[in-house]
């Protein structure tokens, strides 16, 4: 089992990651805000993946074993909390407008995340051998003090968002979740996928709503719209990711983005 490093605060500041690179599972004893002002990035922890683009933020509550993933070329900006202004114990996408993009940038941007010992390390993909950890860095007071004040101010306001993508318990279930990570595309109906993992149609609906918390629908979706992300800060043609995640169209998949996240795919990376 990889080692699970541990830090007493969770550091604040910015770091550019590389597509495909990011920061091995680690936890802190503090609460933090993972935003991406460039690029998408994953954060994933035993309960699944929370998936953000630069339109929204990841909370990441202390004590949370968690590894972050970065897709597409990506300006991470990181805030270590001492307080839990959201009074929240569990991971959530937040969304994030303008002020909250500019104050969350402004805190971040004269603090770059230096080499030290008590963070995790930024290692790529492709499991070399990791860039060395980061430190935290505290708050002070004064004129950042206040920024910081009207930042809580607007995470307290700003909405979660339904953007998680649950990792199943049953190995039944998790059979049928694995053929679809693999080929977002595949089209088959759940009585089809219950065949292949030896199990029934009602037993794997039954599975959904207790361990995804959702129908089996709505967690394809989720899936598909996070492989989409991913394909899109890779740079894929937007034909090109509808085609390979499933949606019949273009159109069809653009008008379940914007739902999702506000703006169309074309726009996601300008």
């Amino acid at each position: 089992m990889p080692e699970i490093r541990h830090m007493p605060e969770a550091p604040t500041g910015r770091r550019p990651l590389a597509p495909g690179a990011g920061i091995d599972a680690h936890r802190h004893d503090s609460h933090q805000i993972v935003y991406a002002c460039r690029g998408v990035l994953s954060v994933t922890t035993s309960a699944g993946t929370w998936v953000a683009p630069a339109n929204r933020a990841i909370w990441v509550p202390a004590g949370t074993v968690h590894e972050h993933r970065a897709h597409g070329d990506t300006d991470l900006r990181l805030v270590g909390l001492t307080g839990n202004p959201l009074a929240l114990d569990r991971p959530a996408v937040l969304a994030v407008g303008p002020l909250l993009r500019e104050l969350i940038i402004a805190y971040t941007d004269d603090t770059a995340i230096e080499p030290a010992s008590a963070d995790a390390p930024a290692g790529p993909a492709t499991g070399d051998a990791p860039a060395p950890p980061v430190r935290a860095v505290p708050a002070d007071g004064g004129e950042r003090g206040r920024l910081l004040a009207v930042l809580l101010d607007q995470l307290r306001r700003a909405p979660e968002q339904p953007f998680h993508l649950p990792a199943p318990e049953d190995p039944r279930l998790a059979a049928v979740c694995a053929i679809l990570h693999r080929d977002p595309a595949d089209d088959r109906t759940l009585a089809r996928l219950a065949a292949e993992a030896s199990t029934s149609e009602r037993t794997l609906a039954r599975l959904c709503r207790r361990e995804l918390g959702m129908s089996f629908p709505q967690w394809r979706t989720q899936l598909r719209l996070h492989h989409a992300l991913v394909l899109l800060a890779d740079g894929t043609p937007v034909t090109a990711v509808a085609h390979r995640c499933g949606w019949a169209s273009a159109s069809a998949f653009i008008d379940v983005f914007r739902r999702a996240f506000g703006y169309t795919p074309g726009r996601a990376f300008i």
